[in-house]
C-alpha cells in the first residue's frame, strides 16, 4: 500500500474559513462557561433548533452517544454537592447538586448541538483544512502539520468506514479489521483557502467577546 501524500490546491468560497468556524466554536465554549441560568437555557434552546433544522440526526445520534455522559454528570452534582437535602436521609440528592447539574446538562447540550452544526457545515475535507490551518505554529517547534493532518485524515477515514461497517455487520467488520486487508488512500488533497471579510468580522467580535469575559 502507498504511502498517503498530502497535496494542496488553492479554493475560494463565500463561506467563512474552517479554521475560524471552528475558533468560533472554540470561543462558544468559553463562553458557556460564564452564562448565567436564563442566558444559558436561551442559548441551549436556540441551538436545538438550529440543529434540529440542520442535521436532526446527527443531534440525535451525538446525544444518543452521550446519554450515559448525562446520567452520570446529573448523578454526580447531585449526590456530591453539598446543600440541602431534598429528603431527610444520610445519602441524600441536594437541591444545590441538582441546580448545578442541571447547568452542567445545559452547558453539555450546547456544545453537543453547536458540534452537530459544526460538522454539518464542515465536510471532512473542511475540516481537515481549517485544523490544518490552526496547526502553522507547529512549524516553530519542529513538528509537520502535513504528517498530522494525514494522520487525522486516515484515522477520520477509517472510523468512518468502521462505524459504518459496524452498523451493517460487526462480526464481518471485526474480521476484517484483524486481517488487515482494509485499503488507504494514495493520497489526500486539501483545497486551501484564503481569509476573506466574514472572517475578520467574526474572528474580531469573537476577540472582543473573549475581553470582554476576561474584563
Amino acid at each position: 500500500m502507498c504511502n498517503p501524500v498530502l497535496k494542496l490546491k488553492n479554493g475560494l468560497k463565500l463561506m467563512p474559513h474552517p479554521a475560524t468556524q471552528i475558533l468560533v466554536w472554540v470561543c462558544l465554549a468559553i463562553v458557556l462557561q460564564t452564562l448565567s441560568q436564563l442566558p444559558l437555557f436561551a442559548c441551549a434552546a436556540l441551538l436545538l433548533l438550529l440543529a434540529l433544522k440542520i442535521h436532526s440526526q446527527r443531534l440525535f445520534s451525538l446525544m444518543r452517544r452521550t446519554r450515559w455522559i448525562f446520567l452520570s454528570l446529573l448523578l454526580i452534582y447531585a449526590f456530591a454537592t453539598p446543600g440541602h437535602a431534598l429528603w431527610d436521609a444520610d445519602y441524600a440528592p441536594t437541591r444545590e447538586g441538582l441546580q448545578d447539574g442541571v447547568l452542567q446538562l445545559a452547558r453539555l447540550v450546547c456544545m453537543l448541538a453547536s458540534l452537530s452544526i459544526l460538522l454539518t457545515l464542515l465536510s471532512r475535507e473542511n475540516l481537515i483544512n481549517g485544523l490544518y490551518t490552526l496547526l502553522y505554529p507547529a512549524r516553530l517547534i519542529g513538528l509537520s502539520r502535513e504528517r498530522i493532518a494525514v494522520r487525522l485524515a486516515l484515522t477520520l477515514h477509517y472510523a468512518e468506514n468502521a462505524m459504518r461497517d459496524t452498523a451493517v455487520d460487526w462480526r464481518a467488520a471485526l474480521n476484517t479489521a484483524l486481517s488487515g486487508e482494509a485499503e488507504g488512500a494514495e493520497h489526500i488533497e486539501l483545497r486551501m483557502r484564503r481569509l476573506i471579510w466574514m472572517d475578520v468580522v467574526l474572528l474580531s467580535l469573537a476577540a472582543l467577546i473573549l475581553i470582554g469575559i476576561g474584563l
